[in-house]
């Protein structure tokens, strides 16, 4: 799994680029023309449409939407408050419900939503079959639901330094998502900033389909667990001795074999690797150094 992939690094990455995240990265990355091309498979056209926006960040694709959608009628959806403290500062975003949550475990009934949105959300989804599947319940039969996200990247350095970082699927992984969901009629377009060569790759898709029928997804799949390598401290009982308590100190769900021990979140690939960085340089390096 890719670094900021893993949902606490992801937290603690947007931390910090919240604060110049509209002022640089979207007119970089994402910017308004590309919103706007891919928003346009949504089928935005009714001010009563129920809408979520998943992974809604600082509401820079919510501001497109309630252009033509009642803004007491969408939600936005992002698992980082800092995201959503700065969109709570946007005038026109101030009748949108903000809702701390998990894309891959949406709070919302099964059948109660016309449009699902997520744009440049699913490269930090540690399980998008599952984000996509959850896509597909929430949303009423007839419904539409609209992800955008990077490609993967051809060119070897590119794809190696992507891969590392996050997320990139390949075209081809975005359909087989929405088919296993049980989605049909799929829609796609091809989105890009205007400094970007076509001739490098195909930058970005928009992929939108429509809820067939009510209910759940044909088959849900099983949450995914984190990679965590905790797993190794009981071959290690030397290195590593355990702990009296029986809940892991990191908060990981994937740290249940380290019995507590909390230098387990050091081990590089620890799904706190970050965090415990950030909270503690210090300590961090000690252990980091020690092992």
């Amino acid at each position: 799994m890719r670094f900021i992939q893993h949902k606490a690094e992801a937290r603690w990455f947007y931390r910090v680029v919240s604060l110049g995240y509209d002022r640089f990265i979207n007119p970089l990355f994402w910017t308004a023309p590309m919103r706007d091309e891919a928003l346009a498979l949504a089928r935005l056209d009714d001010p009563g449409l129920e809408v979520v926006d998943v992974g809604a960040g600082t509401g820079f694709a919510t501001e497109a939407i309630v252009r033509t959608v009642a803004p007491e009628r969408v939600t936005m959806l992002d698992q980082s408050p800092h995201q959503l403290a700065r969109a709570r500062r946007k005038r026109a975003l101030t009748g949108v419900a903000k809702v701390i949550g998990d894309a891959e475990a949406l709070p919302f009934a099964t059948d109660s939503c016309d449009r699902y949105v997520s744009t440049g959300s699913i490269e930090y989804w540690p399980d998008p079959q599952r984000a996509i599947a959850e896509a597909y319940r929430v949303l009423r039969p007839g419904g539409v639901a609209l992800l955008a996200g990077p490609l993967r990247r051809r060119h070897p350095l590119a794809r190696a330094l992507s891969d590392a970082w996050m997320l990139f699927p390949a075209e081809d992984e975005y359909v087989a998502w929405f088919e296993r969901a049980g989605f049909a009629s799929i829609e796609r377009v091809h989105v890009a900033p205007d400094w970007w060569d076509p001739r490098w790759d195909r930058y970005a898709v928009a992929i939108a389909a429509v809820k067939p029928r009510a209910g759940e997804p044909p088959a849900l799949p099983a949450p995914a667990t984190p990679p965590c390598r905790c797993a190794s401290r009981a071959s290690r009982p030397d290195r590593w001795p355990a702990r009296p308590s029986s809940r892991s100190r990191c908060g990981s769900r994937s740290c249940a074999s380290c019995a507590g021990d909390p230098r387990a979140r050091y081990e590089p690939g620890h799904a706190c690797l970050t965090r415990s960085f950030l909270e503690d340089p210090q300590r961090f390096l000690r252990h980091r150094l020690d092992g």
